[in-house]
């Protein structure tokens, strides 16, 4: 019995002595989590087009993650789509995009809200969003105020600025329709917009700059989009018999129906408009061939002159999507792009850090091409891009038409 106790006691030793030369296993490293959150409108027609753009969030995150990670597996970045329009407006609804904004700040993984679609959703969020710190990025927004008004303390209470957009502020797409009306040979304009602050935006820069391409408006008018008909209006119009009929507003305000009207009175007179019809739920709501023929303008470049990365996107989406992207998709990707190159440079869930680096962005080499952002916020890259109707889709217009 004494021998047994002696062996076992020595066995014991032994043992210990072995686990003290063992190295301790390596414990994985904490995985930290960060929020991104996107606030689209996702319900009534403009679902088609912010599909897309979610489409190319995501895209941008797997082609640009592992599985989410990133920073060698120490931060994992979650992205969560959010609504901000209801079915009863059937397009944004400010009370929602209130709702998503404060969803964005009680979370405390957020570090960046990539939003919104309409630039009156902006004026909403900015602030929620300013006084909490946490950096938004637009993949369209182009009202000229929210960056370079008069009054931006209404939009960054803290006065530090929290807002970028990767899209081309409505100051250089209304110049840029007048050109182009001047192009197309109009010396009369009839000015129409949608009452809101994107349509009222771009369609009073588009005034602005027609004397200096030699045209002259005939008359001006703000429609209601709830409005059955806009026949009143039409006869109107008719009778300043204008070259061009030029509308500053968004497809869900009855832009599709205003057109109707116009046609159904016999105007045969050009109809343009800004980024805010350029999507196939305007063709669906005019009609295939009364929209045939429509001018649309967009910040952007030709797809055929997009740098490797830009054609890249395109081959990307059609094999993953099975289908076209829509005009802002692309600004979507580079959105994200953006906020994906700021969190793997900070690796850590600092939003104030994370603002700190989109914000500083310079010389960005994405699929729009190489850009940074100045000291408002707003994109470096101004070029435009003109579309018309052919055949019932937007395609790019030819070369020699555009100014």
């Amino acid at each position: 019995m004494k021998r047994l106790q002696i062996v076992f006691s020595g066995t014991l030793i032994a043992s210990l002595a072995l686990a003290a030369c063992t190295p301790a296993a390596t414990q994985a490293p904490a995985v930290e989590t960060v929020k991104v959150y996107s606030s689209l409108p996702l319900t009534g027609s403009s679902a088609g087009q912010t599909t897309t753009v979610v489409n190319a969030i995501n895209l941008a995150l797997e082609q640009q993650t592992n599985g989410g990670l990133v920073c060698d597996g120490k931060i994992k970045i979650e992205y969560e789509s959010l609504d901000d329009a209801t079915a009863a407006a059937g397009q944004w609804d400010a009370a929602k995009e209130q709702e998503n904004a404060n969803k964005a700040v009680a979370d405390p993984n957020t570090v960046a809200y990539i939003g919104t679609f309409n630039s009156g959703a902006a004026r909403v969020s900015i602030p929620i969003l300013n006084q909490a710190g946490i950096a938004m990025i637009s993949p369209a927004n182009t009202a000229d105020d929210l960056t370079a008004g008069t009054d931006t303390a209404q939009y960054y209470p803290t006065g530090t600025r929290n807002y970028m957009r990767v899209v081309a502020r409505d100051a250089f797409q209304g110049a840029f329709g007048a050109k182009w009306a001047a192009k197309l040979g109009a010396k009369t304009v009839y000015i129409i917009d949608d009452t809101q602050i994107y349509g009222k935006g771009v369609a009073d820069q588009f005034e602005a700059n027609l004397a200096a391409n030699g045209l002259t408006a005939v008359g001006r008018d703000g429609i209601d989009g709830k409005a059955a008909d806009y026949k009143a209006l039409a006869t109107k119009i008719k009778d300043t018999n204008p070259d061009l009929i030029y509308y500053g507003g968004i497809t869900q305000n009855n832009a599709g129906q205003l057109l109707k009207d116009i046609r159904a009175a016999g105007i045969t007179a050009p109809f343009m408009g800004p980024d805010g019809i350029l999507e196939s739920a305007f063709i669906e709501a005019a009609g295939a061939d009364i929209a045939e023929g429509v001018y649309g303008t967009i910040a952007g470049t030709p797809r055929a002159l997009l740098p490797e990365k830009g054609q890249k996107f395109f081959e990307d989406y059609r094999a993953k999507y099975n289908s076209e992207p829509e005009a802002y998709a692309i600004y979507g990707y580079e959105a994200a792009s953006v906020v994906i190159k700021a969190i793997s440079t900070v690796c850590a869930k600092d939003k104030a850090a994370i603002l700190n680096a989109m914000f500083n962005t310079k010389d960005f080499d994405g699929v729009l091409g190489t850009w940074s952002f100045d000291a408002n916020g707003d994109t470096t890259l101004y070029s435009m891009l003109g579309n018309v109707v052919r055949n019932g889709a937007w395609t790019e217009a030819p070369a020699d038409i555009l100014p």
